[in-house]
């Protein structure tokens, strides 16, 4: 080991260390894929011992569940504030699509890497994946309810994700931009008309 590489093990601790570990962990996610990622590969690539990495996440797919959340974590999507719910859908939307693509693509081959090697189902991993992340749909939602524009009281759950429901089955079936006509018919065509049904109700 060079004195260099010594040093930098020495230098990094507590969350400086995990963080490295995890953008580490990303990196080799990205370039190599699920299949080609071992703990020993992500341990040489951040520059540490492999045990290092055991004392954290004992296994490689618990590792994987770990560095996807750190990544969408540390990379968030900014909340629109348009002024209007139509509008602030249709920002996040793009916004979402335009981030999160290249995200999705590489997490869609993940994922099957992680249903096939940990024996989760895909509500399991979803799970994982999405457990204590902020959704930033909910302030987009809290707002117009604030502003009078829908009643959160009355509006089912699967009206409020079926926008983003949409889009992600969209770039998980073709991995391709999505375009800007495609958004606005998913809101204008499907999404406000079942929230001004639910105030007829």
């Amino acid at each position: 080991m060079t004195g260099a590489a010594q040093q930098t093990r020495q230098r990094r601790r507590g969350k400086e260390l995990e963080t490295a570990l995890l953008e580490a962990a990303w990196q080799e996610l990205f370039e190599v894929g699920y299949a080609k990622l071992t703990m020993e590969s992500v341990a040489a690539r951040a520059r540490t011992g492999v045990a290092v990495l055991y004392r954290r996440w004992s296994n490689k797919n618990d590792l994987v569940i770990a560095a996807i959340r750190h990544y969408g974590a540390t990379r968030p999507i900014e909340v629109p504030d348009t002024g209007s719910l139509r509008d602030d859908v249709i920002t996040l939307l793009d916004s979402v699509a335009g981030a999160r693509a290249g995200f999705l693509a590489l997490v869609g081959a993940a994922f099957a890497g992680l249903l096939a090697d940990a024996g989760l189902t895909p509500a399991q991993v979803r799970e994982q994946l999405m457990a204590d992340r902020p959704r930033v749909a909910g302030q987009v939602f809290q707002r117009a309810h604030e502003r009078g524009e829908i009643d959160l009281d009355r509006i089912p759950p699967a009206v409020l994700a079926m926008p983003f429901d949409l889009l992600r089955h969209d770039m998980l079936m073709t991995f391709q931009p999505i375009p800007p006509e495609r958004l606005t018919a998913i809101v204008d065509d499907l999404f406000m008309p079942l929230i001004a049904h639910t105030r007829l109700r």
